[in-house]
């Protein structure tokens, strides 16, 4: 028996919909509940985080030590600044973009091994915020400032460290740990 073309859309629409139902399976697992949890208190700080400095510390530099500053700054870059222009196109492009990353971040989540989903939730939680931030405010706010007399890191926030330290789980998952 031969196929016609209009065979072709069922057989695509039914592998689409095993796939499908196998991602929401697997999505709703009690281990992932743990990871969606987690990804969800990280929000949380970061939200709570810029939330009390965008309030309380709009106009000023508040001095904590030698070497850290909360000093409120609103990043339209991605991390470190990078990637700041004040075109809409571009910053609209990347917007998308980093949308895209966290979808297919949250499919690796869900398909991975333990250790790898925590480190893709830790980094998830971060993007969310300062994604966040992106659709809500066009910029991100940053106000962590170390310093060493006159050179300053990047200032971050809570979002960038856990997104930091999921980035570095990873490469040290990728380049030492053997499968």
């Amino acid at each position: 028996m031969s196929q016609n073309a209009g065979d072709v859309p069922n057989y695509f629409e039914m592998n689409f919909l095993s796939s499908f139902k196998e991602l929401q399976s697997m999505t709703f697992k009690k281990e992932n509940i743990f990871y969606f949890l987690l990804i969800i208190t990280i929000f949380s700080l970061d939200r709570i985080s810029k939330t009390k400095v965008v309030n309380e510390f709009n106009d000023r530099v508040y001095f904590i030590n030698d070497f850290l500053n909360i000093d409120l700054i609103w990043n339209i870059g991605i991390g470190f600044g990078l990637l700041s222009t004040d075109t809409s196109i571009f910053y609209n492009a990347v917007t998308f973009l980093i949308a895209i990353v966290i979808f297919v971040l949250f499919y690796l989540l869900i398909k991975s091994k333990t250790m790898e989903k925590f480190t893709y939730t830790i980094i998830i939680g971060g993007a969310l915020g300062n994604f966040y931030d992106r659709l809500n405010f066009s910029a991100v706010p940053d106000f962590i400032d170390f310093h060493y007399k006159n050179f300053h890191w990047f200032t971050f926030n809570v979002a960038d460290i856990f997104i930091t330290i999921g980035i570095l789980i990873f490469f040290i998952q990728s380049f030492f740990i053997k499968n």
